[in-house]
């Protein structure tokens, strides 16, 4: 079960095939955070405010300033690559494990080419899975964690934080916290700057919280719930909320985090920038091809990828190395 021809997808395939069906739409939407893919490089984030009071008492002649104020932010980003390959020992668990799911394909009735189609899809999810790991708990120093592609959004918390302590809204507590779940979302609410409290009737306010904080969340709902919590546990909650405010659930414990392992994050979701492209990489291509000598099927892909906080205004983030929820 070979790659026999060696293959390699142009520009335009890379995006139909690959990027495009995991960044754009709804399958960005997954992702929680504001997804720009192949925007022109060097890839900058615009940012804009009214003034807040333009009345003024009329006389003659011009008494106005700037209506807007206009600042960007330019995103950051590392030229990666991203590899698999798969031995005739890998098939079992993975390609033939997929295949068996799939009704279309038939075990005994396979050609290179629905293989090929197999690994494409593989890889495209490896690729969406790593893109996802990199993009929270990357950190180029290995602090956070291994995870060495890019900086993510955890190691730009920290970033601000050290930059201007507290006054940044960006709490890190090194110490042993003892805390309630509600405690910490209303210590996020309540530190939140006007700014950000804001702008909640614009519906896109969200909690990022480690998984830790999500599950006992759950709990106490269902521990504090109505007449109908028996029907809720047995059934699960299609969303948790607090204050009408989604909590959206960020498994650290997955990726080997080393500090900042339980976190709340309030903010925009449209706040936290992840960017992509497959555009202006100098090799900016997909290969396939057989290796002989280790006999592999093997993959590669090349492009750009960095993640941005727009505004440091609009955050308020409690990120703790040593937690115990009570």
């Amino acid at each position: 079960m070979i790659i026999e021809n060696s293959k390699t997808y142009n520009v335009k395939e890379v995006e139909e095939i690959f990027f495009r069906p995991i960044f754009c739409g709804k399958s960005a939407d997954e992702f929680g955070v504001r997804v720009l893919y192949n925007q022109p490089m060097p890839t900058k984030v615009p940012l804009f405010a009214h003034s807040k009071n333009i009345l003024k008492s009329y006389v003659a002649g011009w008494q106005g300033g700037p209506s807007t104020y206009y600042m960007q932010n330019e995103v950051e980003m590392k030229r990666l690559k991203a590899e698999s390959s798969y031995t005739a020992e890998d098939y079992i668990s993975t390609v033939f494990d997929y295949l068996s799911s799939v009704p279309e394909f038939s075990s005994g009735d396979l050609t290179c080419s629905d293989l090929e189609k197999v690994e494409t899809e593989l890889f495209r999810r490896s690729i969406a899975e790593s893109v996802y790991a990199s993009m929270w708990f990357g950190d180029v120093e290995g602090v956070v964690s291994n995870i060495s592609s890019f900086d993510g959004f955890i190691r730009r918390l920290l970033n601000i934080n050290e930059k201007g302590g507290n006054l940044n809204n960006v709490y890190v507590l090194s110490d042993h916290e003892d805390c309630s779940v509600v405690e910490i979302l209303n210590n996020a609410w309540r530190s939140a700057k006007p700014t950000l409290r804001n702008i909640a009737s614009d519906g896109n306010l969200v909690f990022y919280v480690s998984s830790d904080i999500y599950d006992a969340y759950q709990f106490y709902l269902d521990d504090n719930g109505l007449s109908n919590c028996t029907q809720t546990i047995a059934t699960g909650r299609p969303v948790l909320t607090y204050h009408g405010i989604p909590l959206v659930e960020v498994a650290a414990n997955n990726y080997g985090i080393k500090i900042a392992s339980s976190f709340a994050i309030l903010t925009d979701r449209r706040n936290f920038i992840l960017a992509l492209n497959t555009a202006d990489s100098p090799e900016k291509e997909i290969h396939l091809w057989y290796n002989p000598d280790e006999m592999e099927n093997r993959q590669r892909a090349v492009f750009l990828a960095g993640t941005a906080i727009a505004d440091e205004a609009l955050i308020s983030a409690y990120i703790y190395d040593d937690l115990t929820i009570v």
